[in-house]
């Protein structure tokens, strides 16, 4: 991955609540000779148990997630404006259904077992540390439960390390 340099994680100077919470990320994780990646605009990035860390949230219906419960490492894709297009779509359409990757016509690079966007401007490579699906009992503002899972699948939490941050 030439185009791309690393950074340590602290060094990070965009702000993570534009790159996640505005531009979206491309959540991807292979299984074997297959990749599969979702869009999300859920999630932050912190220090926990003294390791630079991501956090996503994955809805337990979504196809994305047999991938990252099934590997140990993932990616957090992100890109610029020129890709918004293909990030709605892969927010839209299922991998069950389609190859989304050769659909869009983006191109993906396995190193190390996690697949990496090479059109991407930003890729955080992640090794997961921790998973918890959310529990209905557990919420303390139960208006989050009635507006984003009114009868709907809950979430899964995953704690992941950022061991690369890879930059353009």
């Amino acid at each position: 991955m030439s185009e791309f340099k690393t950074i340590p994680a602290e060094e990070l100077t965009k702000n993570p609540f534009k790159m996640i919470g505005k531009d979206w990320m491309l959540i991807a994780a292979a299984n074997g000779e297959k990749t599969n990646a979702m869009t999300a605009s859920w999630g932050g990035v912190g220090v926990m148990w003294n390791k630079p860390v991501a956090y996503i949230a994955i809805r337990q219906t979504r196809y994305t997630k047999e991938f990252v419960d099934n590997g140990e490492k993932l990616t957090l894709n992100f890109f610029g404006d020129a890709f918004r297009k293909e990030l709605a779509y892969f927010g839209k359409t299922s991998g069950r259904d389609e190859d989304k990757i050769a659909k869009t016509g983006m191109k993906v690079k396995i190193e190390d077992g996690a697949p990496i966007f090479e059109d991407a401007q930003t890729v955080f490579v992640c090794k997961k540390l921790f998973a918890s699906t959310y529990a209905s009992e557990n919420f303390i503002d139960k208006s989050i439960l009635n507006k984003f899972y009114n009868g709907d699948s809950m979430h899964t939490l995953y704690i992941v390390e950022i061991e690369n941050v890879l930059t353009k």
